[in-house]
């Protein structure tokens, strides 16, 4: 099952979650001010990340600038009782499943959580218009 966590005012939160939608993904929504998070759930994110807290910590969030923290050098235990603390300080929408995390909203990222074959799909017939907008350019040069 996909996972969205969200800020309820945060525009690419909205973005994602229509999204999900016109592509009738079945998600579960976890506002990250109100759903009660667990430790277990900041684990599974961190898990997910390539390069770790670079990846979910919103640099420019006041959270991060009023607790001026580096946070390379805090413990796990640390970084999770913050993250419990002050849930700004992640990146939004966060969207992930079992395997794969994305950060943030991006048209072509997010469908890495189409199944494949409706990727397939969208691919070729992306491709066919493709194929129709070249012939309907070079028609008009005619």
């Amino acid at each position: 099952m996909i996972k969205i966590y969200t800020v309820t005012s945060c525009s690419s939160c909205k973005k994602a979650k229509e999204w999900m939608e016109k592509h009738r993904l079945p998600y579960v929504e976890i506002d990250l001010l109100t759903a009660n998070i667990k430790r277990e759930d900041f684990l599974e994110i961190l898990a997910l990340t390539e390069d770790g807290t670079a990846d979910i910590i919103s640099r420019r969030s006041h959270a991060y600038r009023r607790l001026n923290i580096d946070f390379e050098t805090i413990s796990l235990n640390e970084l999770v009782q913050l993250m419990e603390e002050n849930r700004t300080l992640l990146r939004r929408p966060l969207i992930l499943d079992d395997r794969r995390l994305q950060v943030g909203y991006n048209d072509d990222e997010i469908r890495k959580f189409l199944p494949r074959p409706l990727r397939r799909v969208e691919v070729e017939t992306a491709m066919e218009r493709a194929k129709v907008y070249d012939y309907q350019e070079r028609f008009e040069r005619v």
